[in-house]
């Protein structure tokens, strides 16, 4: 992935980074409050700043304002779950049609967050496994090589990692990708891409299914 030089940003867009980021990592999650006197204090920021980077996380669907609340860390509901998927399959399937052979830093980077979800996964860390997940599926949208689609795509990983909040054992949604992500990487390597375009179809396919029966309180089966 290629990540917006941290020099080139303004201070409201490296607020708005941090931030991003932390949903991402699951440690702000949805209904969190995101109070502007604790963010000035935070990172040192004006005020203006500070409400310049909240709006700019409100136009990527991730925030929201609450009346008599302020700002705070949205909850997504199924029309947009629906709509992320739409958009992952959109990134996700066309950049492994598009994939020429991988090469060996971009199979590495994939590698790097299957076996970090594979020790978040050890120590029980579902939070931490979650986010690793996500930065697998970035490395696929990576190979577009795009950093205007990776920049966008962060925005998506970061609307993911609220959605996953909804599941109520985090542990049980979570359990079945690692293998289903080390498979796809196994089948770009060597060089099946048509076999790992059905193979990432089938796996957005169920996640959406299983978040979507989650949220409309039908048991998984």
């Amino acid at each position: 992935m290629n990540y917006p030089k941290e020099q080139s940003l303004s201070l409201a867009d490296q607020v708005a980074v941090e931030l991003r980021e932390d949903i991402i990592g699951g440690r702000l999650l949805p209904g969190m409050p995101l109070v502007e006197g604790e963010l000035v204090n935070t990172y040192n920021a004006s005020r203006n700043t500070v409400r310049e980077a909240l709006h700019q996380l409100g136009r990527e669907g991730l925030t929201s304002y609450v009346r008599n609340k302020g700002v705070m860390v949205r909850r997504l509901g199924v029309d947009e779950v629906r709509d992320i998927f739409k958009v992952r399959r959109l990134f996700e399937l066309q950049a492994i049609c598009a994939s020429k052979p991988l090469r060996d830093e971009q199979s590495d980077l994939m590698l790097d967050a299957i076996e970090a979800a594979q020790l978040a996964q050890d120590r029980e860390n579902w939070q931490s496994f979650g986010t690793h997940s996500l930065r697998f599926h970035q490395h696929i949208v990576g190979l577009l090589r795009s950093p205007l689609l990776d920049e966008f795509f962060t925005h998506v990983a970061a609307q993911m990692r609220l959605v996953f909040s909804n599941a109520p054992s985090e542990e049980t949604f979570q359990k079945p990708w690692l293998e289903r992500d080390r498979h796809i990487h196994d089948l770009l390597v060597d060089g099946h891409k048509k076999e790992a375009e059905e193979a990432m179809a089938a796996y957005l396919n169920d996640s959406e299914m299983i978040l979507l029966e989650i949220m409309n309180g039908i048991p998984k089966h």
